[in-house]
């Protein structure tokens, strides 16, 4: 078993940044991609950004976010980063981190996760 836990987000004004913050543990070992996605009041949950590992990592990243949203991993903490900047109303949401065991299905799509964090809200005002 894995378990998720987010942290690092607040309330914001337009243009501010963040840094949220997924710490990994149990079987870490396990994990082979990583991702965030974030539910708005009312709204499904949406894909954000996702970092896999292998020879060399890689990242993909929503077009509502390209640009502004960067994912990174510290391998050593066990932890991956969603820093975002210029944020803007549209960007509240709770956002959720993910883990995937196996490769399998598209990684923007929730279903093929293995494990959830309990989420972290970010609110911006315009």
């Amino acid at each position: 078993q894995v378990q998720l836990v987010e942290s690092g987000g607040g309330v914001v004004q337009a243009g501010a940044s963040l840094r949220l913050s997924c710490a990994a543990s149990g079987r870490t070992y396990s994990i082979v991609t990583t991702s965030w996605f974030r539910q708005a009041p009312g709204k499904e949950r949406d894909f954000v950004s996702s970092i896999s590992y292998g020879n060399s990592a890689y990242a993909d990243y929503a077009d509502s976010v390209k640009g502004r949203f960067t994912i990174s991993s510290d391998n050593a903490k066990n932890t991956v980063y969603l820093q975002m900047n210029s944020l803007q109303p549209e960007d509240t949401a709770v956002y959720y981190c993910a883990a995937q065991s196996r490769i399998r299905g598209s990684l923007s799509t929730a279903e093929v996760y293995d494990y959830w964090g309990q989420g972290t809200a970010v609110t911006v005002s315009s």
